[in-house]
């Protein structure tokens, strides 16, 4: 087994650590979910927690590591009788991303359940992690369906697994911890509010703890035993501190005057639901017992609000998480109360508790760098009438118009790619709409089929009693029919036609609706614009909408309407995300008002290039931008060299009266 990197070696990210020794100290907080770019120790300081974990006793050899005090009596491998049990490390188990249901949760063995009557279960990853840590790097990279069962599990503390009537149930309880880019896709809000904390992590910008980091990394790669053996002193000390907080917990008083400041924390912040109060709640107290102390304090409340409320004030992807901090102290001020004591509501940057103490997420609001906090100094220039700074003729960014739900655009057929919520495919999920011979591990048995392929050799196979004597060869997988998601491919026409003020955020509106679309169906996205002589990638394509929003929110106009480069440039795109991701449908979206406009015959290179989709089958819609009271129809000309739809902005709504859900029109469909 190979040495892990020290946790207290860790250099900085004092509020992650904090966040993770909480967790330690009560398991019943909710677990972490750690946001941050890449490179920044996020996994390393998760693998460390492991080695502070206390010892656990259990059943010998029960496989869902049933404490001997306490055994589960619904243990698939009991009844266990009484006895002192053996002890050993707490485990840190690792989900991939790329993990099928039935090594999550289990596999029962359909082919004894059926001919011989046994419940034959192989544990999955849930009961692997009972009584330890359960980590998932990259969590918003898992499918939904993995997600809703991790989370309801570490919610219920236990894992049902049920195939054709026969279930097992078994203990599962872990502590969670997952782990995210942010930039490759955000986690749904109510997904994100599953997570008890949520830290934000980034690298220092302070050079000499950059350097320390360097430092403190090579000596681990060169001698990894002797660079733990160095942290050996201040690991035991940190494992002993874990063990008294644990035991001091039970007896950690919270008073009702806490209470009333968690809860009118909560109110004041319209987080949804009650779980915020309830993480809170643990979470202080957790904080109580790690700092020695039986009591809650206003400090306590504070702390426990910066971790565990941000990621539960985000309604949609492009909210960016954090706290107003000024906020949160007045409402702590406001319901004080008076006898607790605490004469410095202000904390200082080292906090309460734990290592290097922890001040939580900065506060988001008052950021000059953040532009959606800013719009007055992004709309300045054109509102002073004078040109960007990109060049002749080329206007500033204007402000999108406010998001509004739209009709669902599917790509036609049926297809086979990761599991979403836009258009039909065969997915492990979803209603049966057939069966087949298994291919590997049978997991979706389709029974009725079983039972008539098996029905005729009953004879042969000397059949005497009741039961139905299966073979191997007796049993169908059920095929299903569930949906998709796609990679959606905005190209969107920022030339001079469309500068016009009102008219350009009405088409940023249009888009960013679009775009929650995308982030609420899982679909990958991609932003493409044209103007003036060319056309650029303005995001290649990801699961991150949030990051083309931000594309889209800075995006200038000006100049003539390159549209067959715009299309020639998705065509590109296109080429070479179904080489990476065959299985992966693309849908074509070009925002635009048909004109084009720069170039020799730039109406028919456009006409040209969108026969280019047209004949590879790409599934395409034209969201026509024209407004005003003669309109040239130019944008339906395109949709149909593209054979695809075109749908104004105003049919664009789900609210409309123009018509029902809208399927995207193909020149070739793939046979279902």
């Amino acid at each position: 087994m190979s040495t892990r990197y020290p946790f207290t070696a860790v250099v900085g990210m004092d509020d992650l650590r904090l966040a993770l020794l909480l967790n330690a100290v009560s398991p019943a907080v909710g677990g972490v979910l750690v946001r941050g770019e890449k490179g920044t120790a996020k996994s390393t300081a998760v693998r460390a927690l492991a080695d502070l974990l206390p010892e656990v006793a259990v059943v010998a050899g029960c496989r869902f590591s049933c404490d001997p005090d306490a055994p589960d009596a619904q243990c698939p491998d009991g009844p266990h009788e009484a006895g002192p049990g053996a002890a050993r490390a707490a485990r840190m188990v690792e989900l991939p991303v790329g993990a099928s249901e039935d090594r999550l949760v289990g596999a029962l063995d359909i082919e004894r359940a059926l001919g011989e009557g046994v419940k034959a279960f192989e544990p999955g990853l849930l009961a692997d992690a009972h009584r330890g840590i359960l980590y998932v790097d990259e969590v918003n990279l898992l499918h939904d369906h993995l997600i809703d069962l991790l989370l309801d599990a570490a919610a219920m503390g236990s894992s049902y697994v049920e195939r054709e009537g026969v279930s097992v149930r078994h203990a599962a309880r872990f502590l969670l911890v997952g782990t995210m880019n942010p930039e490759e896709g955000e986690l749904r809000p109510q997904l994100l509010d599953r997570f008890g904390l949520t830290v934000e992590v980034a690298a220092s910008r302070e050079p000499g703890q950059r350097v320390e980091v360097v430092r403190r990394r090579l000596a681990y790669d060169d001698d990894p035993a002797a660079f733990a053996a160095r942290w050996a002193g201040e690991e035991g000390e940190l494992r002993a501190r874990i063990v008294t907080a644990r035991e001091l917990l039970p007896s950690v008083v919270l008073g009702d005057a806490v209470l009333l400041q968690i809860a009118a924390t909560c109110a004041a912040f319209e987080v949804d639901g009650m779980r915020a109060d309830i993480v809170m709640a643990r979470t202080a107290t957790a904080l109580a017992a790690w700092d020695g102390r039986t009591d809650v304090t206003s400090e306590d409340v504070r702390q426990a609000a910066l971790l565990a409320l941000p990621h539960r004030r985000r309604r949609n992807p492009f909210d960016a998480p954090g706290l107003d901090q000024d906020k949160l102290d007045e409402t702590l001020e406001q319901f004080k109360d008076e006898t607790e004591g605490d004469d410095d509501p202000d904390p200082g940057p080292e906090g309460p508790g734990g290592p290097g103490g922890g001040g939580g997420i900065p506060p988001q609001g008052d950021s000059p760098e953040n532009p959606a906090e800013a719009p007055e100094a992004a709309e300045a220039p054109e509102a002073a009438g004078s040109p960007a700074p990109g060049g002749p003729g080329e206007r500033a960014a204007v402000k999108a118009a406010e998001p509004f739900r739209t009709k669902m655009l599917s790509v036609p057929g049926l297809g086979e790619g990761a599991a979403g919520r836009r258009s039909r495919a065969r997915t492990d999920h979803g209603r049966t709409t057939g069966s087949r011979r298994p291919q590997g591990a049978l997991t979706k048995l389709h029974l009725a089929a079983t039972v008539q392929a098996a029905a005729p050799h009953q004879r042969a196979r000397g059949r005497s009693g009741r039961g139905l004597v299966v073979r191997r060869d007796d049993l169908r997988q059920a095929t299903r029919e569930g949906r998709e998601g796609n990679l959606v491919l905005f190209v969107v026409d920022a030339s001079g036609s469309m500068a016009a003020r009102q008219r350009m955020s009405a088409v940023k509106g249009a888009v960013l609706s679009l775009l929650l679309d995308a982030y609420q169906r899982r679909d990958k996205v991609g932003l493409i614009t044209f103007r003036g002589k060319d056309a650029e990638v303005a995001l290649p394509p990801t699961s991150s909408v949030d990051a083309a929003a931000a594309r889209l929110e800075s995006l200038p106009t000006g100049g003539r309407t390159p549209l067959a480069a715009g299309l020639l440039k998705a065509h590109d795109v296109l080429r070479v995300e179904r080489l990476r991701d065959p299985s992966r449908r693309p849908l074509l979206v070009v925002v635009t008002d048909g004109r084009a406009t720069g170039g020799p015959e730039p109406v028919a290179l456009g006409a040209r290039a969108a026969r280019l989709h047209a004949a590879e089958g790409t599934a395409s819609v034209v969201v026509d931008c024209e407004s005003g009271m003669v309109r040239l129809g130019l944008a339906g000309e395109l949709a149909r060299e593209l054979g695809g739809s075109a749908v104004t902005l105003d049919e664009l709504r789900a609210d409309s009266i123009a018509g029902l859900v809208k399927d995207v029109q193909g020149t070739s469909r793939r046979a279902a």
